[in-house]
């Protein structure tokens, strides 16, 4: 059997503190330009590696290798790891900092490897150099299961909802919860490299990592508590504003560091969570009036049912009462706030309420809710895990705790190394879930696990090693969520941390 060839960039945490992009299946100077883009979105580091290895599939000139230091040069790269005798030869012709090796067996036995720390490593090089052998040595090690994300179909989504929009309709994209357990940082990264116009968390520790991590994009805090004011300050993110105790709190905590509070008010249309009601309106209108240290950012509220078609005529209920709430609330202002009310199933649904924004949430990882434009998406999100061990159970032998798996006659039984720490529900317990192994559907059986399931793989070609799809094209996130009476957002979110999120780019 003959394996494909990977031809794609792969984002991945390595160890010290890096991230490595991963491309040591392609080598041309086309391919290198647009991997040092692909780096240039991630800057969670400033510092910048690239390790190269020769080109040779031909003969380069000198003048080549000097265009090459001025590409690596104009794309910020701080250091060159050069492999191989061609590079070795054009040395001259390198202004960038540059480490040459005869072969990757000599860079692996130096002490460079080791000393690669809070830095963003480009690997790339042709296949006869074994580049891989590098990647291996650099990853982070630990679980063997990992969520794959495919950040081209995250910007299809993106573009696909945007196609649905005016030109000037501006779009809020909704990171919380690790960016529905994608990775909120680097998801965030390549929306801000998209230009998007707004991001949004649910909690203030969620922006400050993002800051950290150097999003410098708006980032509005749906939930900030009255004691994190000067953290939103700090770190100059937005809170969503939905009563007037919150809003007196934060407002004299702003007025005692001069500084002007950006407000986003929520209004109460029906949700009934969080939100001004109609009846709190004046005493808003009156506040604001009086306190020119507040600006009103955007004016919004969040619709109980935009994805029903049965609730249709409450959906438009709500628009009118945000309507007529917000068009009170404008005329006590000398300037026109952002006004926005739809989400995901909304922009798809009722697109003709798009007002000035829009917030795009969970339709941004391929799940639309209103089922009507889900064959219009792509799927971002592969869950992978491998196949620990294989034993052979006898009729009547049990399989799990409290022997909830029953061998009905001889089967083959793989353990493979997910369990419900890493979000994988134990409503999947015996049969009600299957994965996916070589291709082969293999239910489970038994309970779930912490750390482990069990699969039935009775008459199936699988080895201990196997690579094993939870989820992804087959299952999907959606059948995981009928299958275990849920939603997918529960599924995408309930991925642990300890999961390894592994980006790529075809």
């Amino acid at each position: 059997m003959i394996s494909p060839v990977k031809m794609r960039l792969e984002l991945k945490k390595g160890i010290n503190n890096t991230y490595l992009i991963d491309d040591t299946y392609n080598h041309d100077l086309a391919g290198l330009t647009r991997a040092l883009d692909f780096m240039n979105q991630q800057n969670q580091l400033t510092k910048k590696t690239v390790i190269l290895s020769d080109f040779i599939r031909s003969k380069n000139s000198s003048q080549f290798y000097s265009a090459l230091n001025d590409l690596l040069i104009k794309k910020g790269v701080d250091k060159l790891v050069a492999i191989g005798p061609e590079l070795f030869t054009n040395k001259a012709q390198f202004s960038v900092s540059t480490e040459f090796f005869d072969d990757v067996e000599a860079l692996l036995g130096s002490k460079t490897l080791r000393q690669f720390k809070n830095e963003l490593i480009l690997i790339k090089g042709a296949p006869d150099f074994t580049l891989e052998k590098v990647s291996k040595s650099l990853v982070e090690k630990g679980h063997k299961t990992i969520l794959e994300i495919n950040l081209d179909a995250i910007i299809h989504n993106l573009n696909f909802y945007k196609s649905l929009l005016k030109p000037e309709t501006q779009v809020m994209v909704v990171v919380k919860a690790l960016a529905y357990g994608a990775g909120s940082t680097e998801i965030s990264k390549l929306l801000e490299y998209h230009k998007v116009d707004y991001l949004s968390v649910a909690y203030v520790d969620e922006g400050i990592l993002l800051r950290q991590d150097g999003i410098k994009a708006p980032i509005m805090v749906m939930n900030a508590s009255q004691d994190e004011p000067f953290n939103l300050m700090r770190y100059d993110l937005e809170p969503e504003i939905y009563s007037l105790e919150q809003l007196k709190s934060f407002l004299s905590a702003y007025q005692l560091a001069n500084k002007v509070l950006p407000a986003h008010l929520i209004l109460n249309t029906g949700m009934n969570r969080l939100g001004f009601n109609e009846s709190d309106l004046d005493s808003l209108i009156d506040t604001i009036a009086n306190n020119p240290q507040i600006h009103i950012k955007s004016i919004f509220t969040h619709l109980a049912a935009s994805d029903d078609q049965t609730q249709e005529g409450f959906t438009r209920e709500q628009v009118a009462l945000f309507r007529n709430g917000a068009d009170k609330i404008d005329v006590a202002l000398s300037y026109k706030p952002i006004r926005h009310i739809l989400n995901s199933g909304g922009i798809v649904r009722h697109n003709e309420f798009q007002e000035d924004m829009v917030r795009l949430g969970i339709g941004l990882h391929g799940i639309e809710v209103s089922a009507l434009s889900a064959d219009k998406l792509k799927n971002p999100a592969t869950l992978k895990t491998i196949v620990s061990q294989i034993r052979t159970v006898k009729a009547g032998e049990t399989i799990g705790y409290a022997r909830k798996g029953k061998a009905e006659k001889e089967m083959t039984v793989a353990t493979i190394a997910v369990g419900y720490a890493d979000g994988y529900l134990r409503y999947f317990s015996n049969g009600n879930a299957y994965v996916m192994i070589n291709g082969q559907k293999a239910k489970t059986i038994g309970s779930i696990c912490m750390d482990m399931t069990m699969v039935d793989i009775t008459g199936l070609e699988v080895h201990a090693g196997d690579e094993v799809v939870v989820f992804g094209t087959n299952p999907t996130v959606s059948q995981l969520a009928e299958w275990g009476n849920t939603i997918p957002y529960e599924i995408l979110t309930n991925i642990n941390n300890r999961v390894k999120r592994v980006f790529y780019s075809e």
